[in-house]
């Protein structure tokens, strides 16, 4: 032990297989990052001041514009595929429609429970909305 003391001291440290376990188990193990949406707010106005400034300058005309809404509209369109996704996913993992509500922007558990209610006329899950999806999309 006293040896082990002075070897600390003088910056020369004996690490052993029993030293790197004792350190793996004082170790938590990482966590799973939570999943993140593919496209924040914050991209969206990024790349909505980039576009507009393209457009002042003339880079942008008339006809790349349509062109560009009409891949909005489609990313609009998977966008709400994918928040219709997630809400059935939440409900089935267990949670409230008290929970949910406030992602809705509102207090009241009406919004989300109406979204539910359309949904649930067409799927029973979200595995069967992500097929109903594939299908759509072709690849299913």
């Amino acid at each position: 032990m006293r040896d082990d003391t002075h070897r600390a001291s003088t910056g020369v440290i004996r690490i052993t297989t029993y030293t790197l376990g004792l350190m793996a188990e004082e170790t938590p193990p990482a966590s799973p990052e939570p999943p993140r949406a593919p496209v924040t707010a914050a991209d969206v106005l990024a790349w909505l001041e980039e576009t507009a400034e393209a457009v002042r300058s003339g880079e942008l005309d008339a006809p790349a514009l349509i062109d560009l809404l009409g891949q909005l509209r489609q990313a609009s369109t998977a966008c709400a595929n994918a928040s219709d996704w997630a809400l059935l996913a939440a409900r089935e993992a267990g949670a409230s429609l008290r929970q949910i509500a406030p992602v809705f922007g509102k207090g009241y558990v009406r919004a989300p429970a109406a979204r539910l209610e359309k949904l649930h006329r067409e799927v029973l899950s979200s595995e069967q909305f992500l097929e109903l999806m594939r299908r759509r999309m072709g690849t299913g």
